[in-house]
């Protein structure tokens, strides 16, 4: 009995970890995955390096697209698209076109 007694503090201590560390990185990962997947031609986007642009061409053979931007076309893998800026930039035009 004592012997369970000793390893339940680390018990809690590593299951405190996976629903506060693990979990929420795993779920962010499925929903980043999910974002790269549903993209489409004509979207507005921004990469995680500030690039404003829309997407001109996906290629699934090697997952990169071609982003339009205002001073032409630069091919970007499709992890380089971040998900945060991109959602928050078709949300705002979204609004502010209504």
């Amino acid at each position: 009995m004592e012997g369970i007694g000793s390893f339940l503090p680390i018990l809690a201590m590593f299951a405190v970890v996976y629903f506060f560390m693990i979990a929420p990185q795993m779920k962010r990962a499925k929903q980043e995955k999910k974002f790269v997947n549903e993209l489409k031609k004509g979207d507005k986007v921004i990469t995680k390096s500030g690039m404003h642009g829309r997407i001109a061409e996906l290629n699934d053979k090697d997952s990169s697209c071609v982003i339009e931007t205002m001073s032409g076309k630069i091919k970007f893998d499709r992890s380089a698209i971040s998900m945060e800026m991109s959602k928050k930039l078709n949300t705002d035009t979204a609004t502010t076109t209504k």
